[in-house]
């Protein structure tokens, strides 16, 4: 079911009802790099080309997030965009080996999607394009300067389009506990296409995992030559491992193989093809974008909703936003 029984949706209200206020505070000079120049790598072009940081994130969100989005639900990930960029920024920030000279870059395999002012007009019309750009524009001005940060550094905003109804803890997905990425419920959520499912037959599985499934005849005697089994759930529920013909492989690493939506699948082998059912689109770790979008419908502001997907977290202003 795509909704929660009425008890357990009140009782999901009432705790974020009980979230603390994310607080304001200076944000350290040692945050920011001193400059508000970013330096993207764009793919199409290849080469490297030098913005305002700020305007670099009016183009992250306007590709990461539907403009038709609420407000407020734009304004989260604006703070989590930016977090995300100025933390590759700062003097122990991570460095970008794929792309020399480039803090960023435009492809959202590699972190963050970016689309400059002519992607967009194509993207929206010429009609919605002022409104939509201005929109986003406003919500990247309205959150200036701000960051998150938990116990006094800046974090990791790991994010996802949708998590299924509920998000994943990190060392679920990357084997690394991080105590603000934290499964939470997520009520909210309300994605038009919830579930998909993806069939493949044996010979794509063989070419994209590297198994035998289709080498073994149909009367083979082994037991585990063309089984698919899980071996292990995340907290959530989810596959976190699992045999593929005898071979062990990560929920992730199928995922990633068999371009699935999410790890949040079921799956069935019929005769020669196996079908994976999935709920969700992402990682599922983090800021849920359609389920901030559902609690910014509902009257949660951005800052409640950056503190119930980010545990613990603080939002930080900096000077240089001012």
């Amino acid at each position: 079911m795509r909704r929660f029984v009425t008890g357990i949706m009140l009782m999901t209200v009432a705790v974020i009802l009980s979230l603390p206020y994310l607080f304001n505070r200076e944000i350290p000079a040692r945050f920011f790099p001193g400059v508000t120049i970013v330096r993207v790598y764009l793919h199409q072009e290849n080469r490297v080309q030098p913005m305002q940081l700020e305007d670099y994130l009016v183009g992250v969100v306007a590709a990461e997030m539907p403009a038709e989005f609420p407000v407020e639900a734009l304004k989260a990930q604006a703070v989590a965009a930016r977090t995300y960029a100025v933390k590759r920024l700062g003097a122990n920030g991570v460095t970008n080996p794929q792309h020399t000279g480039a803090d960023l870059c435009d492809d959202h395999r590699h972190g963050q999607a970016w689309l400059s002012r002519e992607d967009l007009k194509e993207r929206w019309g010429t009609l919605k394009y002022y409104n939509y750009y201005y929109k986003i524009k406003n919500a990247v001005d309205e959150t200036s300067g701000q960051l998150l940060t938990y116990q006094g550094e800046l974090i990791d905003p790991a994010y996802h389009a949708f998590c299924g109804g509920r998000t994943e803890n990190s060392e679920d997905v990357w084997k690394f506990k991080v105590p603000y990425l934290r499964s939470v419920t997520c009520p909210y959520e309300d994605n038009p296409q919830p579930v998909q499912a993806s069939s493949f037959s044996f010979d794509e599985v063989d070419l994209a995992l590297g198994t035998s499934l289709s080498a073994v005849p149909v009367s083979g005697k082994s037991n585990t030559s063309r089984e698919f089994k899980v071996i292990e759930n995340t907290a959530t529920g989810r596959p976190k491992s699992l045999t593929i013909g005898g071979r062990s492989y990560t929920a992730v690493a199928v995922r990633d193989l068999l371009g699935l939506r999410s790890t949040n699948f079921t799956l069935k082998v019929e005769g020669e093809s196996v079908t994976f059912t999935t709920r969700g689109y992402g990682h599922g770790v983090g800021l849920c974008q359609y389920g901030a979008k559902g609690m910014a419908e509902h009257g949660y502001n951005y800052r409640t909703i950056l503190g119930h997907y980010y545990s613990g977290v603080e939002i930080t202003e900096t000077k240089q936003g001012k």
